[in-house]
């Protein structure tokens, strides 16, 4: 009877649930699935999120958040009680994921956000704490607030090889970077610096910061503090989740220190892609009772200080990188899914053709037999470690990171400086010389050592 019961209770389920989702309506089960893939950092649980999956209702913001924030505390509370410092830290991560997840889709006025931060951040520094991981917090100075960051340094051997600067975008928050990069950078050796800019997390919440197109203003800012106190790294890799695929690139366009640029994914014209959602709200207001529309209107009156979806769309009319583009001359990656909800897929197109000055170009594709189709390949996080961090080894070598390639193309093709036909006669001859010395040296040492063994006798007379 139990398995009879087992079985009907598991068709009930699939017949309201299609087949490979969380939930029916989209923004639940990206924001799901996006949360899962940080399992492979430790800081998600699977049977955890699909026992808390359970307890809500398709389309109920409530339940919702009733459900996630229930199972943060719940976590925190087994964190709390474990003597292990490794499963104690995994714990505190956990908690704080299931926590931020919880707070994603509050209205921005809900009362329950300003807790609900603070205890994400709170439970991720702990796990931090007893996980040992090194850090430094600090924060940057910018307009009439400060911005927060996040210094993870490397073990010995990190500053051969770039620092990973990351940062979000529409939605994020600096705690979300650590299971999205930071973790597997630091487990390969790299040093990372996680920053928030103006309309993201703290520098929103605390000081009212609203989006700037001109992303290289608050990365400046970031980094002028970082290098203050610290020796400028040999290389410096900017690292831009989502929205990030427009803040990265841009900054990079005009911030020298900059090295190369990660767009995950590529984001290379935002307006296109709020214009589908601003217009659908102005065309119908009922368009508003779905909560992924809702999400993404009401966020853009957070974050971008607008009041209205034509006010919306002028304000997001700046986050194009075709003007800028031909500025970037970094190295540049860009990750793609073929399935993603917000960013059309002809953008990679679109991109990689603007990228004129570019010292290299990398794109890698996800479709959906990789599991990587979705916006930022979430819930396949392992897919984008392995495209970034090989990319990174292709691109800085760390023993020829000083070295500067002859021409664009070149390094383009290899990756580090070619060797050409004259070189490799040069290195020839010297072979031969170098073997003739040897030759010399061995004989003389030969004759000394005989003559020092030598018995002279004398010749007596007859």
């Amino acid at each position: 009877m139990q398995l009879q019961g087992a079985t009907l209770e598991a068709s009930s389920v699939q017949a309201l649930r299609p087949r490979g989702r969380f939930f029916t309506n989209q923004t639940f089960h990206f924001e799901t699935l996006r949360n899962a893939g940080y399992a492979l950092s430790r800081c998600a649980d699977l049977g955890e999120m699909l026992e808390t999956t359970k307890q809500i209702t398709e389309d109920d913001l409530e339940s919702w958040y009733s459900a996630w924030a229930a199972t943060a505390d719940r976590v925190e509370a087994l964190a709390a009680g474990t003597q292990d410092a490794i499963s104690k830290g995994d714990a505190y991560m956990r908690a704080s994921t299931y926590q931020r997840l919880a707070e994603f889709l509050l209205p921005p006025d809900d009362p329950r956000r300003p807790e609900s931060f603070d205890k994400a951040v709170r439970r991720f520094f702990h796990g931090l704490d007893a996980l040992g991981v090194r850090y430094e917090y600090f924060s940057a100075p910018y307009e009439k607030g400060r911005l927060r960051a996040l210094y993870l340094p490397g073990p010995a051997g990190s500053e051969k090889r770039p620092l990973i600067v990351a940062v979000g975008g529409y939605d994020s928050i600096l705690e979300e970077k650590y299971p999205v990069i930071g973790r597997a950078a630091l487990e390969r050796g790299y040093s990372v610096l996680i920053y928030e800019g103006p309309g993201q997390g703290e520098p929103l919440r605390n000081y009212g910061l609203k989006f700037t197109a001109e992303w290289e203003k608050p990365t400046s800012a970031v980094l002028d503090e970082f290098l203050r106190t610290h020796d400028k790294p040999s290389k410096i890799v900017l690292f831009g989740m989502s929205m990030g695929g427009y803040l990265a690139p841009r900054a990079a366009a005009f911030e020298e220190r900059i090295d190369g640029v990660v767009a995950y994914d590529v984001c290379f014209d935002l307006h296109e892609s709020a214009v589908r959602i601003m217009s659908g709200v102005k065309q119908n207001p009922l368009a508003l009772k779905d909560p992924g529309v809702s999400w993404a209107y009401n966020n853009a009156l957070w974050t971008m200080g607008t009041t209205n979806p034509d006010d919306t769309l002028e304000a997001f009319s700046r986050y194009r990188l075709a003007p800028i583009a031909d500025r970037i001359r970094q190295h540049v990656l860009i990750l793609a899914g073929t399935e993603d909800h917000f960013i059309p897929f002809h953008q990679v197109a679109d991109f990689e053709k603007s990228l004129v000055n570019a010292r290299s170009v990398t794109t890698r594709i996800f479709d959906r037999a990789s599991g990587g189709a979705e916006h930022c390949q979430c819930g396949a996080t392992s897919l984008v470690h392995a495209a970034v961090f090989d990319w990174l080894l292709q691109r800085f070598p760390i023993d020829s990171q000083t070295q500067v390639a002859k021409s664009p193309v070149q390094a383009r093709n290899t990756g580090r400086k070619p060797e050409g036909r004259g070189t490799r006669q040069r290195n020839w001859n010297m072979w031969i010389v170098t073997c003739a010395l040897l030759g010399v040296m061995t004989t003389l040492l030969f004759i000394e050592h005989h003559l020092r063994g030598l018995t002279v006798h004398p010749v007596l007379p007859r």
